[in-house]
This record gives C-alpha cells, sequence and structure tokens, in this order.
C-alpha cells in the first residue's frame, strides 16, 4: 500500500477530521458529522482512496543528503 498523502495534508486532514466529528457530541446532533471520521482514518493511514483514483499525490519525493548517492551517467570500468 503506498502513501499518497504529504505530511501537512495529513495533520491537516487529522485536525479537520477531529473538529467535525466533535460536532456529533457538540453542535447540531447530526450523524452527517461521523464523516470527519475518515478524514482521520486517511490521516492517520496516510492513504486516500480518491487521490489514487486521480493520480494525485501530495508527498514529497525523498531526496538523496549525500551527493554521493546521486546516481551518474558515467559508465562503470
Amino acid at each position: 500500500m503506498k502513501i499518497n498523502v504529504g505530511s501537512v495534508d495529513r495533520t491537516l486532514r487529522i485536525i479537520i477530521g477531529l473538529v467535525i466529528v466533535s460536532l456529533a457530541f457538540w453542535g447540531p446532533k447530526s450523524p452527517w458529522a461521523f464523516l470527519g471520521l475518515l478524514l482521520v482514518v486517511t490521516g492517520v493511514v496516510g492513504r486516500c482512496g480518491l487521490y489514487s483514483l486521480l493520480g494525485i499525490s501530495t508527498c514529497h519525493k525523498a531526496t538523496p543528503q549525500n551527493p554521493a548517492d546521486t546516481p551518474t551517467s558515467q559508465p562503470a570500468n
């Protein structure tokens, strides 16, 4: 399972999801508030099905920290 939700996106999903879920307890007592659980779960797991369908990823590609780790186009001897 490939992660397609970046760290900022995950944090926002969890915070917004918890706020929406809290509406089921404080505020309009509507079962729609439990849709916030979807945001919390996708934030914790780091995978969004809709992102997969649309080919979106908010994850940053890992870049090597050491210049020696970068591949070169020179042929091997």
